[in-house]
């Protein structure tokens, strides 16, 4: 019995240590703005990414405010046009605004008992086939930036501590926005903030520019445009500039991929 005891708690310990180290990794991960090809589209996916991967979640999605206060999605673990829709849905109104504009995290722990408060969310949530939601603020000290909404395909709290853990994560992203010394045009928050929008606007251009040369859908053309980079270890936001820009030849993406 006492054999049996001791194995367990080794096993147990065992797993702490690399709950430990994941969780180390995760934070170096989002800190490290001075990685040749560090810029905020891979900050926030990286953000996401992690999220699913420490918390009890099936999917992410961080997103951030713009300069009139509405919501545009920065980044998401999935890519289906169900998913897409329900990030929009919430881009005015919902609980992710609300976490934004109070600065608070939101719990929706069964979307169709919130059926009468908002119909259009309870009906695309039911379509991506999630039950459940828990959003955080990504806010840089006592000012919201945006927020960062775990989803479930159950229903249910996001269980212990893992509200404080994913609101950690959230303002770690932050804090490494304000760090990130590859933007030249100011230091300021709301300079960062804007220059990461727009960073995300010359992305989805890029994907639309592969996606009619290639002949794919966007979310295809975005793998592509995301393989690229991580090959040659250079910035996603300065690839989709050099593209839109006509910098760069879209034929090259392609080159040194595995399987092409």
């Amino acid at each position: 019995m006492s054999e049996h005891l001791s194995t367990h708690d080794e096993s147990a310990g065992e797993a702490d240590m690399n709950r430990e180290r994941e969780l180390a990794t995760a934070f170096v991960g989002l800190a490290d703005t001075h990685a040749p090809d560090f810029d905020p589209l891979r900050l926030f996916d990286r953000l996401v990414h992690t999220c699913r991967r420490l918390l009890d979640v099936d999917a992410a999605a961080v997103m951030i405010a713009d300069a009139r206060g509405t919501l545009k999605t920065m980044a998401a673990t999935e890519d289906e046009a169900a998913f897409i829709e329900l990030m929009q849905l919430q881009t005015g109104h919902g609980p992710c605004m609300d976490c934004y504009r109070t600065g608070e995290s939101r719990g929706v722990p069964d979307i169709t008992a919130e059926t009468e408060r908002w119909p259009r969310l309870a009906a695309a949530m039911d379509d991506a086939g999630y039950r459940s939601l828990h959003t955080v603020p990504v806010r840089l000290h006592d000012r919201s930036l945006g927020a960062l909404t775990l989803l479930n395909a159950r229903t249910g709290d996001l269980p212990g501590g893992e509200p404080h853990l994913a609101q950690a994560l959230a303002d770690s992203a932050a804090l490494a926005l304000m760090h990130w010394s590859a933007d030249p045009r100011g230091d300021d928050v709301v300079t960062r903030v804007q220059s990461a929008l727009a960073a995300k606007t010359v992305l989805e251009i890029a994907k639309g520019m592969i996606a009619a040369h290639e002949g794919l859908p966007l979310n295809e053309a975005g793998r592509l445009l995301d393989d690229y980079a991580d090959r040659h270890r250079v910035s996603l936001a300065a690839t989709a500039q050099a593209l839109v820009d006509r910098d760069m030849d879209i034929t090259a993406l392609r080159e040194g991929a595995v399987g092409v």
